[in-house]
């Protein structure tokens, strides 16, 4: 399998004129009413830092042009991804999560700038908006709701069932080496309810950042990205890479994970059914050359080919989770975030392609 590059890749969402320039983890979802909507964590100073706020952005014509960013989200503290999830007639959730004020503190100690903001962000900020929100919209995007609280986070957000129901694929923001839990959120009520869990009998892999989607025979496919446990005790990052795992039963049980790519061939994950049939998971490669790439499942995810550059040679690895729809006439539009070099800012950006078949 082969791809087709259309056009050149483009930046999409940026903002060199100012300090606050950086935007990263990106969601493209196509709504309802057929604008493009790309969600972005933006207007931050760098990867960490408090100014964070989920914003969104619209195309009318196919991916040509986009509104200026607007927030969606935007508390007192860190506000990093930006998910969305069409459901329903005209409804959309966009979803985010955020870090305490003690670690972005931690993480930006020598900044002055920082830690004068920081003092400002009161225990009660803390208590109202310290994890994983969402707010709904029930009017393609034009208006959204109240900040709802969510137990889990994922960079992409929910997804819509056949059926109509909306399930979350997450981490627990308390604990993500809980492994995935897959809830059913009620779009009215904002509540959300544990359904079942992926989890790893290899108990040095940490799973985190999932993405799910219905097959038409009703089964569910998860990629997962996959890391080393030490990592997240100071050792060293020996596995940057994807894993699956398959329900049968509506998300109650789930297979044993199973790793897609070499050790380090790139995570995150997103995952889309053309309307050809055959599956796309797009994730980031953050090894050199560094990259956006798909694999491609011809079988319903029983196999894959992988490694397929989508946009090649990217100037460092401050990049990746890579979203996908598809347009009129079998054309993908790939959506993710880099940068030029290692003190530019990241932004974001489109590459659009077709499969060759």
């Amino acid at each position: 399998m082969k791809i087709e590059k259309i056009g050149d890749v483009k930046t999409i969402i940026s903002n060199n004129f100012s300090h606050h320039g950086y935007f990263a983890w990106p969601t493209v979802a196509l709504l309802q009413d057929g604008k493009i909507a790309v969600g972005a964590s933006g207007f931050r100073l760098e990867h960490v830092c408090p100014f964070g706020k989920a914003v969104i952005s619209y195309s009318f014509d196919s991916g040509e042009t986009y509104t200026l960013p607007a927030p969606v989200i935007d508390t007192p503290l860190d506000d990093r991804d930006a998910g969305i999830c069409a459901f329903g007639e005209s409804g959309v959730i966009f979803a985010s999560f955020n870090n305490s004020a003690e670690m972005q503190r931690e993480y930006n100690k020598d900044n002055k700038y920082v830690q004068s903001y920081l003092d400002t962000v009161t225990a009660e900020d803390e208590e109202k908006y310290l994890g994983a929100n969402f707010r709904i919209s029930r009017d393609c995007g034009i208006t959204f709701g109240k900040i709802h609280r969510s137990p889990i986070t994922s960079p992409h957000g929910p997804v819509q069932l056949k059926d109509g129901s909306v399930l979350w694929a997450g981490t627990r923001f308390d604990d993500i080496f809980r492994g995935v839990e897959i809830h059913c959120l009620d779009t009215e009520s904002g509540e959300t309810e544990l359904l079942g869990k992926i989890t790893s009998s290899d108990k040095t892999v940490v799973l985190n950042e999932p993405h799910m989607i219905e097959l038409p025979d009703g089964r569910l496919i998860c990629h997962i990205r996959g890391e080393n446990s030490e990592l997240f005790n100071g050792g060293d990052e020996t596995l940057f890479t994807v894993f699956q795992s398959i329900s049968d039963d509506g998300g109650k049980t789930w297979s044993e994970p199973e790793m897609l790519l070499d050790k380090t061939g790139g995570a995150p994950p997103h995952l889309i059914m053309l309307s050809s049939g055959e599956l796309v998971s797009v994730y980031g490669r953050r090894k050199k050359p560094y990259g956006i790439m798909a694999m491609v499942s011809l079988d319903g995810g029983e196999t894959w080919q992988t490694d397929i550059p989508v946009c090649e040679n990217l100037a460092t690895d401050d990049l990746g989770y890579p979203t996908t729809i598809e347009l009129d006439g079998g054309i993908l539009l790939t959506v993710f975030y880099d940068n030029e070099g290692e003190d530019m800012p990241c932004r974001i950006r489109q590459q659009k392609w077709k499969l060759i078949r």
